[in-house]
């Protein structure tokens, strides 16, 4: 697979990017863990939206043999880890941010439930691949780009590791 290494000002050609697409005021954001806290933070200060909140979501996968790990981990039900309570999301706008959308399990997941709990979710990414989308011609709502390479993101880069590398680059 394609790997793709960026930088602080590839990030910020994105997030440029982005901003013009909104076409609504967004009264809540929820950042997805990991991956959305950065460009949630800097869309959060663009966009001037105050009430912030964070989902943790984790796809456990049940006892299970090699030949069978790929296809039950897209069978299990997600495991929300930190979630906000639903009344904080009630007839909301809400913008839901990650970094990418691959599969879309995980931001589908959370925007799902927002919506479960009356909430009116909007999903945006930096990164859209439609090779790896498990959800037909369903995408985000709003992104930057669309890939079919492994990104990596500024803030994944390895701090304080000597002899740290990211593998396919440099060594």
């Amino acid at each position: 697979m394609r790997r793709e290494l960026l930088t602080w000002d590839d990030i910020d050609a994105l997030i440029d990017h982005l901003i013009p697409q909104f076409n609504y005021e967004f009264e809540s954001m929820v950042m997805v863990t990991r991956g959305g806290i950065v460009p949630g933070g800097l869309l959060a200060a663009a966009l001037k939206i105050e009430y912030i909140l964070t989902a943790s979501v984790d796809f456990p996968a049940e006892a299970e043999t090699d030949s069978t790990r790929q296809h039950s981990r897209f069978l299990a039900w997600p495991k929300f880890i930190q979630f906000p309570d639903d009344e904080s999301l009630v007839s909301k706008r809400i913008l839901v941010v990650d970094d990418v959308w691959g599969s879309g399990r995980t931001i589908t997941a959370v925007k799902n439930r927002i919506a479960s709990a009356s909430g009116l979710p909007y999903t945006c990414v930096l990164h859209f691949n439609p090779h790896r989308n498990l959800f037909g011609n369903y995408r985000p709502d709003y992104y930057a780009a669309v890939t079919d390479a492994y990104i990596i993101y500024p803030w994944e880069n390895p701090r304080g590791q000597e002899g740290a590398f990211l593998p396919g680059f440099g060594q």
